[in-house]
């Protein structure tokens, strides 16, 4: 009879290739999962955290005072993403000086409704009369025959469309006619500067359209009119356009003196915070329905003035409303300032949310980083940020953010960062942004919706450019590596993130420049971990990178030894052990992340072998196992086992893991009790290790002795049935073990007939497979081809030499 051979040990006659024994070998190979790192939630709302890298002195205040002297009460120009262009011709407007707003005291009560009635009734006249095309004649009539009529009846017009409402206007302007030159619209206000035009609307717009088309008609059949007549039929368009302008200034006049004085007046009486909050409410609304947010109209600057001085009172509702309102008059430069550290600091306070969640400061700021210039207003934007970074660590804003484009906005503003480069003078201040910025981004990767759209935007690059250039910053490098730690976990982002073939680089160059920054490295490590274990091309890549294994050997030093003078100081201090052991230390961790780099990359063929024969990779691993015990930190010892066990499979002649049999074999005891953990990772490295030590038949009675015949059974009943390829793993020790078997009660013990129903349940196919029905085809194929042969062996083997356990007894004794 032909004498059994162990597993991994094949008879000559049966010798297989190369390429088959590996691809044997790699069928038990296992990569590691584990827990991404822990981030605790900050104690304080700041704009740098406590364990930021940035000295006091040379970072912005989280904490400010503000005042009415905070803002500049001169500035009332409305700021705009959009610029309009100068009209070729500005009529003068002269407003009386005594309808300015440089007293102290406010204007006049506001006119009686009957005058309001008046100035509507006149703009509805003049909208029919052009709508009915009384104002111009539908056919333009040879300028040499009209040229007197057009100049005696634009008075007239002016006349008719005035008329109506001479009584409460015509003390309060003066028309004076142009010239092409030096007319220009003027409206004295405080601050002296000239009204910005606004844009010609509906009827009125039309009607220029409709002129200037009949001047290209004009044009097309060759009547060219000379200079004075081609002024004069510009004289046509523009008094259409002064007349529109005057009336809308009437009816903006009107709406102040009616809707929006009253408010003020309350604001600048009344000394209760809720009540200035009701009529802040209704301030903003009146300006939303009047068209008056972010324009530029007389008594704009006394407005702003009236709320510059309400933040003087110490009320976060308040200071909300404040805001909210100051940020939507599109102020800026100092103003602007002013107002984001408002916002800043009512964002500030957690409590406030509830206040936050029911107003729409966030569209206001949203809308500053949209329109405002980074550079010029960096120090605005810095707190504008920080406010919405306080907003992300709600879920109910975090939520509005991305339905509102806040992720589509911050990535714009990262690649403007990413575009000034380091010479410039503004890059030092433009990473406090980016600080912010990546911090809110964080926040905002928890959110499904938020992983798609970094991925489709091409995010990564963007991330990998920050980290190029403030390689020296570490709170920059912390919040990005936050957020790939954080995405790396999904198969999409991580396979984004290989793509990135620069990746590695940069994640080599960060872990040797801050190689003692706990929290730095160890997420470097898990997103490592993470590429790893999803794609041999990764690994591959990784490896192939100067200096990887020694990066990587460097930091297993670094935090080996951190470990080790933490335990002395335990046991200096008369304790055994540490007071948690069951969340492993910062050291542990690290090394925990990093062993599970190693035991990925030893899955490649060619990088397994590799690393098979480093001596210094195995020696610590080794190490591991010899210092730390399962009870004290559980997962470092299970990745350490299972690192062992992937790179014993590759029979290199220099192999590290042969050479240190010996040493391996001398922890058979720990590696033995590895399986009482009840855990089905802890097993499957154990197996491992044990399936490669009963190929030496001197050490296969410690199975026996140590009790792991029973706690190999024990792993096949609780997890074989859902896990096929530690099944197979046991079958396999448990083959090798008993391969000198003269009567299975005496080899396998109690534990006899237990083995023999499993392995009789297992080998029915209709229950085998009907654990793995949800993996399919993939399970079905792996017990066919895998587990049976395996089993199907050992249960002859087992059947052959067994008697009942009594008799078993009796002849022993």
């Amino acid at each position: 009879m032909e004498k059994p051979e162990p597993f991994y040990k094949l008879p000559v006659s049966k010798q297989k290739t190369s390429s088959e024994i590996i691809n044997e070998a790699r069928s038990v190979l296992r990569t590691l999962r584990t827990q991404r790192p822990f981030t605790p939630a900050e104690d304080q709302r700041k704009l740098f955290g406590s364990e930021s890298s940035r000295a006091p002195q040379n970072r912005p205040p989280s904490v400010f005072s503000l005042h009415a002297s905070s803002f500049d009460l001169a500035e009332s120009r409305p700021a705009s993403g959009v610029r309009l262009s100068p009209l070729d011709h500005k009529p003068v407007l002269v407003i009386s000086s005594k309808d300015e707003d440089s007293s102290v005291s406010l204007p006049k009560p506001a006119v009686d409704a009957a005058e309001v009635r008046k100035i509507s009734n006149a703009r509805a006249q003049l909208f029919r009369r052009t709508s009915q095309g009384d104002a111009f004649p539908a056919k333009m009539a040879p300028l040499d025959h009209h040229e007197e009529k057009l100049d005696c009846e634009e008075p007239a017009m002016m006349s008719s469309l005035h008329g109506t409402n001479d009584n409460c206007l015509a003390e309060q302007r003066a028309y004076i006619p142009f010239n092409d030159k030096s007319g220009q619209l003027i409206c004295n206000e405080h601050s002296g500067k000239p009204e910005r035009e606004d844009v010609l609307k509906g009827t009125a717009g039309k009607l220029l359209f409709q002129l200037k088309g009949e001047s290209n008609q004009i044009k097309k059949h060759g009547m060219v009119a000379s200079k004075p007549r081609s002024i004069d039929f510009k004289r046509r368009l523009t008094g259409l356009e002064d007349d529109m302008r005057i009336d809308e200034l009437e009816e903006e006049k009107s709406f102040w003196h009616v809707k929006v004085l009253p408010i003020l007046q309350e604001l600048e009486s009344e000394d209760n915070v809720e009540s200035l909050c009701l009529a802040c409410t209704k301030l903003y609304q009146v300006l939303n329905e009047g068209n008056m947010l972010g324009k530029r109209f007389k008594g704009r600057s006394m407005l702003l003035k009236t709320l510059y001085k309400l933040v003087e009172i110490d009320s976060d509702p308040l200071c909300l409303k404040l805001a909210k309102i100051i940020l939507s008059m599109k102020v800026d430069g100092k103003n602007l300032l002013g107002a984001c550290k408002l916002a800043f600091k009512v964002c500030r306070n957690g409590k406030n949310d509830y206040l936050i969640q029911n107003d729409t400061l966030l569209d206001c700021l949203l809308e500053v980083l949209r329109t405002e210039d980074l550079q010029k207003n960096n120090e605005a934007i810095l707190y504008c940020l920080g406010a919405i970074k306080f907003m992300s660590g709600n879920a109910v804003l975090l939520n509005e953010m991305v339905n509102k484009g806040a992720v589509e906005m911050l990535l714009q503003l990262m690649k403007q960062i990413n575009n000034i480069k380091e010479n410039d003078s503004h890059f030092s201040s433009l990473s406090h942004l980016l600080v912010q910025l990546t911090a809110t981004l964080r926040n905002l990767a928890d959110l499904p919706q938020t992983r798609c759209q970094l991925i489709c935007s091409g995010a990564v690059y963007e991330f990998c450019v920050a980290l190029e250039q403030h390689m020296i910053d570490k709170d920059v490098c912390t919040y990005i590596v936050r957020i790939f730690s954080k995405l790396s976990s999904y198969n999409d982002f991580c396979a984004a993130l290989a793509d990135c073939s620069r990746c590695y680089i940069l994640f080599l160059a960060l872990l040797n420049k801050h190689q003692k920054q706990q929290d730095l490295v160890i997420r470097i490590i898990f997103i490592l971990g993470n590429l790893t274990a999803k794609s041999n091309q990764a690994r591959e890549q990784f490896f192939k990178e100067e200096g990887s294994v020694n990066t990587l050997m460097s930091l297993f030093q670094t935090y080996h030894e951190l470990d080790l003078n933490e335990e002395k100081w335990y046991h200096e201090r008369g304790r055994e052990e540490k007071k948690n052991p069951k969340h492993p230390s910062k050291a542990e961790d690290v090394l925990i992340k990093l062993i599970r780099v190693l035991a990925n990359l030893s899955v490649h063929p060619s990088v397994g072998a590799a690393l098979a024969a480093a001596h210094h990779v195995v020696e610590l691993l080794v190490t591991v196992l010899e210092y730390k015990s399962v009870e004290v930190c559980e997962e470092l010892v299970i990745n350490a086992a299972t690192t062992i066990n992937n790179l014993s499979f590759y029979k290199v002649k220099s192999s590290a893991v042969q050479d240190k049999k010996l040493r391996i074999a001398e922890i058979h005891k720990f590696v033995i009790a590895l399986l009482d953990a009840k855990n089905q990772d802890v097993c499957f490295s154990a197996c491992g290790v044990l399936l490669n030590l009963t190929v030496d038949k001197d050490r296969r009675a410690l199975l026996m002795e140590e009790g792991g015949i029973g706690k190999l059974v024990d792993c096949l009943r609780d997890f074989g049935p859902a896990d096929l390829q530690l099944a197979c793993l046991i079958c396999k020790t448990l083959w090798n073990y008993s391969e000198n078997i003269t009567s299975a009660a005496l080899c396998f013990g109690e534990d006899t007939d237990t083995l023999l129903m499993l392995l009789t349940s297992l080998l029915d196919e209709e229950l085998a497979l009907g654990y793995g029905l949800d993996r399919g085809d993939r399970h079905k194929l792996y017990w066919e081809t895998e587990f049976k042969p395996v089993a199907e062996k050992l249960l002859d083997r087992i059947r052959t030499h067994h008697s009942s356990v009594s008799a078993a007894i009796i002849t022993a004794f």
